[in-house]
């Protein structure tokens, strides 16, 4: 299992602002190692972000995001206490569930 999602969610002039870093090592499947073999592709295909369940964020993610994607974004609204829950799949079937509560 990955390490646990960092997340931090804050209120700031009536919207939550939502950073969160994803840690994954996001391989493309392209590079070599040191004897030259190929590193099988292991990268993150999907993630969402539910606010109080409701989805706020969904994206498809490919081979040519950067290890430990950083996402950051404001959404409309919301109220210390509300639950932001992020989740991501990976093109190995391997998924990842971390949620916090807004400061």
């Amino acid at each position: 299992m990955s390490t646990p999602t960092r997340i931090r969610a804050t209120r700031k002039d009536g919207a939550t602002e939502l950073r969160m870093l994803l840690s994954h090592p996001m391989e493309n499947g392209l590079r070599k190692d040191a004897e030259g073999k190929r590193i099988p592709a292991h990268f993150i295909t999907e993630v969402s972000v539910q606010r109080n369940g409701e989805i706020v964020l969904e994206a498809d993610f490919g081979p040519s995001i950067a290890m430990n994607p950083y996402l950051a974004f404001s959404i409309a609204g919301g109220a210390p206490g509300d639950e932001i829950v992020v989740s991501w799949r990976d093109n190995l079937g391997d998924s990842r569930s971390d949620a916090i509560r807004v400061v």
